[in-house]
């Protein structure tokens, strides 16, 4: 898709896309993957992005691996203040997500204030995370955490409205199913163009950059362009 000059590339019906299965969210974390394994599709995310999208400012997935001192950050933001930041360290990991237009928004309330249960329970090894600036913590709809030594991910206690998707958390994870259809899907939908499945799943698996795959997900990027993507996303790139 080209864009005029000064004009978005993103379209406007394509803002807060969402895919509507599988049904992971805070209130089902049963299917979210382990925190390595969302560590590589989150880092996938983001390199595929890269690839179809070459201006950062309008990518919807991104990862860098070399964040703080022993952090790595995934994000997803959705071009109208919507999205979550996925943090890896040597605590574990953890998601904090905002979605603006849900019933737990801070900003639905007479007073704007972050949902009771959502932070209040956070554990202390996180609570570095849950402080961050860089996280406007004042804008939260959910928080998940998983130390490295638990069995499950966890979060506050909370009492969830009695609406679909309280704190958005539903459509913001249903690309975090591990199925690169659903990346497909939404690629294809929010980038408007054909997106290889083939690719796609190649990506997924991790398999080393090269020109080849990297054409066959986007005819018109030049290789080199996207080894300092690579390195920051700390994806494979095949050695020449």
């Amino acid at each position: 898709m080209v864009a005029s000059a000064g004009e978005s590339p993103i379209p406007d019906r394509a803002i807060g896309y969402r895919i509507p299965l599988p049904m992971i969210s805070t209130r089902n974390l049963t299917e979210l993957p382990t925190i390595e394994t969302l560590r590589k599709l989150t880092q996938s995310l983001a390199m595929l992005d890269a690839i179809l999208m070459r201006e950062w400012d309008y990518r919807y997935y991104s990862f860098n691996s070399k964040w703080a001192e022993n952090q790595q950050m995934a994000s997803m933001r959705s071009g109208q203040g919507d999205g979550w930041y996925c943090g890896f360290g040597l605590p574990g990991a953890f998601l904090k997500g905002f979605d603006h237009e849900s019933e737990m928004s801070p900003w639905s309330m007479e007073i704007p204030k972050v949902w009771p249960g959502v932070l209040d329970a956070v554990p202390e090894v996180f609570k570095p995370f849950a402080t961050e600036p860089a996280f406007s913590m004042e804008d939260t709809t959910f928080f998940i955490w998983r130390g490295i030594q638990d069995p499950q991910r966890s979060t506050g206690k909370i009492s969830f409205p009695s609406t679909d998707d309280p704190d958005g958390s539903e459509w913001m994870f249903s690309i975090l199913d591990g199925d690169p259809s659903s990346y497909k899907a939404w690629a294809e939908d929010y980038y408007e163009c054909p997106v290889s499945l083939p690719a796609v799943q190649r990506v997924y698996g991790h398999a080393p950059l090269t020109p080849q795959l990297v054409q066959e997900l986007n005819a018109t990027v030049v290789f080199e362009t996207l080894v300092a993507d690579a390195a920051e996303i700390d994806y494979p790139v095949v050695q020449s």
